[in-house]
């Protein structure tokens, strides 16, 4: 039966004993991990998907409305999906921390803000992309997201004039077979899970922690997920304040 801690100096103590058991943790991140970093996620009462909009949210992020409605899309893409100004918070400092100190062995994260990586994570599974990389349709040529909002309406190859893509699973496209085979092998060789910043509602990302087999789950998320029943240990708070050990 789980036990659920709503107080975060508990919720952080909690994390801090499991992390310093464990020898091959893994971290599956959603995109409440990166609001302390002032980005905003998508399902929460004040997320991307309760704003007003010419289009619902997931209309504009999916593959038909970017083949459709390409400038519209870059529109929305740049004003809402990149935040180059977002800096890492606690939550993901501290992960790389763990990742250095041997306690933990991946980041699986449905994120696409780099921010895991500009805290110093190395082996991070992105399975749903990065803005960081903006690749050309038709000679593969990569761009920065710094490029990309230097761009107006569709950005355009420097060097063969092709459509720039940015490297992001959008609704209707398949995830990175690669990248989910390595997030099925880290979750099902680690001995601690911690899910956290996630609802759990995203498939098929969310169904790659059903291969988790290890003796400790632990959900860090501010709303009830899927996983609460099944976890040993339920941390109801914020989640940056949560990982302040």
């Amino acid at each position: 039966m789980s036990r659920t801690v709503t107080d975060p100096a508990e919720a952080a103590g909690e994390l801090a004993e499991r992390f310093s058991r464990a020898r091959s943790a893994v971290f599956f991140g959603g995109a409440g991990v990166s609001t302390a970093s002032g980005i905003p996620d998508f399902r929460s009462a004040d997320g991307l998907y309760h704003q007003r909009f010419a289009y619902p949210p997931e209309t504009m992020l999916s593959h038909s409305f970017f083949v459709a409605h390409t400038e519209e899309f870059f529109d929305f893409y740049r004003e809402r999906m990149v935040c180059l100004t977002a800096r890492p918070n606690r939550a993901h400092l501290r992960l790389s921390e763990l990742e250095r100190e041997g306690h933990l062995a991946a980041v699986v994260t449905q994120n696409i803000d780099g921010l895991h990586q500009a805290a110093g994570s190395r082996e991070v599974l992105e399975l749903h992309g990065s803005v960081h990389r903006n690749v050309c349709q038709a000679c593969e040529a990569t761009y920065s997201a710094e490029w990309v909002m230097g761009t107006e309406g569709v950005p355009r190859c420097e060097k063969c004039g092709g459509l720039v893509k940015p490297d992001v699973v959008l609704y209707e496209e398949q995830l990175d077979e690669r990248v989910l085979i390595a997030s099925v092998r880290a979750i099902s060789a680690a001995d601690l899970l911690v899910i956290g910043g996630t609802s759990l509602v995203v498939y098929p990302a969310a169904g790659l922690v059903n291969y988790y087999g290890g003796s400790e789950l632990v959900v860090v998320n501010r709303d009830p997920t899927p996983a609460d029943a099944g976890a040993d240990l339920v941390c109801a708070c914020d989640i940056a304040a949560a990982f302040d050990f």
